[in-house]
């Protein structure tokens, strides 16, 4: 797996890792060799024209895993609609036989996973890191939620 790094903006400095995982249309078993080297090979241009890193690339079958690193101005949201846009497109291109088992419509399903991922740790590391910054006076958790919430 490549190393993420700090990027410097005129106003910021950020680490922002995202796992997503696509699932192919109707979870076909549309992903070989052939479409392996397509995703690479699209990914790797893709990092080209966007502010976009590809930390790994994985598939299995009938989805594929993305470790992708981005900036702040960029949402999940846009970033997975240019990844699934442009490595659809060319894995139809380089790939007809793709298209026939898809019956002629899209590669991926609409949606799709999202999850953030932290260069330095978990929830619990994170949290003991922030309380631990505080030089001079002690840290005050202001708030504290141990509930996950389902939107």
């Amino acid at each position: 797996m490549s190393e993420s790094e700090y990027i410097h903006k005129s106003h910021n400095v950020s680490v922002l890792l995202y796992h997503f995982v696509c699932p192919a249309k109707y979870r076909r078993v549309v992903v070989s060799k052939e479409v392996d080297k397509t995703l690479k090979d699209t990914c790797l241009e893709i990092e080209k024209r966007y502010e976009l890193h590809f930390l790994e690339i994985g598939t299995d079958n009938n989805h594929v895993h993305f470790l992708i690193q981005s900036i702040p101005r960029m949402s999940p949201t846009q970033i997975i609609a240019i990844v699934k846009s442009i490595t659809a497109r060319e894995v139809f291109r380089k790939n007809p036989k793709v298209k026939e088992k898809l019956w002629g419509g899209e590669f991926w399903s609409d949606g799709y996973f999202v999850n953030t991922v932290s260069k330095f740790g978990d929830e619990t590391s994170i949290s003991k890191y922030i309380r631990d910054q505080g030089l001079e006076k002690e840290y005050v958790v202001l708030h504290q939620s141990k509930q996950l919430v389902l939107f």
